[in-house]
């Protein structure tokens, strides 16, 4: 039997952008998948502009006052009920065969727990940048020492089953990243499947939600209080499954 698919995102002031980018991810679902929206506290038209699309598989909450990205991000993550959850920026573009590509590799390797693919940067205006996110990066490499120091865990080509939920959730106070979280988290506690193709269209503009982009760097004391937060982030879980497993 299938997997299930879930689609999280969370939005904010995104009307420019969110029409073509649900348009571009349910066109690739099936009749018993589902989108999951929190929408932060928008000022805009994004609520009216999600709400016209009269799609049953699309569930928005919306956040009461303003909770930021990653607040958005761990409710829409426990609200899904899917094997697969992907995570979704607002103002990307997924390529029409992203869905099948990343059930194909689940489907054919069941030991891993979590798949990610390249992407294509486009600018505000969805012309390309640069062909690859990852040859500027240095590549992708799984590992918890080598993520740390330098993330390749990008959250809008990710997806991960549900046997991590229960390791990932609740997010650490103080994280950098919600997807760098979860990337750490499976780098613990499964296997990564990376697919050498851009599959998205990786949207960089002014009005990008998350703190930090591939050319930005915060400063030396902000990068090592980010890695000290993910640390002891990981060692309390870790020790908090030992409690409950008694090994």
């Amino acid at each position: 039997m299938a997997e299930s698919t879930s689609v999280v995102m969370a939005t904010y002031n995104g009307a420019a952008y969110v029409e073509r980018q649900l348009a571009s991810i349910l066109g690739q679902l099936g009749a018993d998948d589902e989108v999951i929206i929190v929408d932060d506290h928008s000022r805009d038209a994004t609520v009216a502009l999600i709400a016209g699309f009269n799609d049953a598989r699309v569930r928005m909450h919306r956040n009461p006052a303003n909770l930021g990205v990653q607040r958005s991000f761990e409710k829409a993550i426990g609200l899904a009920t899917g094997d697969i959850i992907f995570l979704s920026d607002q103002d990307d573009v997924w390529h029409p065969e992203k869905v099948a590509r990343f059930a194909r590799a689940f489907a054919e390797r069941p030991e891993v727990t979590l798949v990610l693919s390249d992407a294509r940067i486009v600018d505000r205006h969805g012309l390309q940048l640069q062909p690859s996110f990852f040859a500027i990066r240095g590549g992708f490499a799984p590992g918890l020492v080598s993520n740390l120091v330098k993330n390749k865990y990008l959250g809008c080509v990710m997806a991960f089953r549900r046997v991590l939920l229960d390791k990932m959730l609740p997010f650490p106070p103080d994280i950098p990243q919600h997807d760098m979280w979860i990337g750490l988290i499976n780098a613990l506690y499964g296997r990564a499947h990376y697919i050498d193709l851009a599959l998205v269209d990786y949207r960089r503009h002014d009005a990008n939600a998350s703190p930090t982009s591939s050319n930005t760097r915060g400063s030396l004391v902000q990068m090592l209080g980010w890695r000290w937060a993910l640390v002891t982030g990981l060692a309390a879980r870790a020790y908090a499954r030992r409690g409950r497993t008694g090994r």
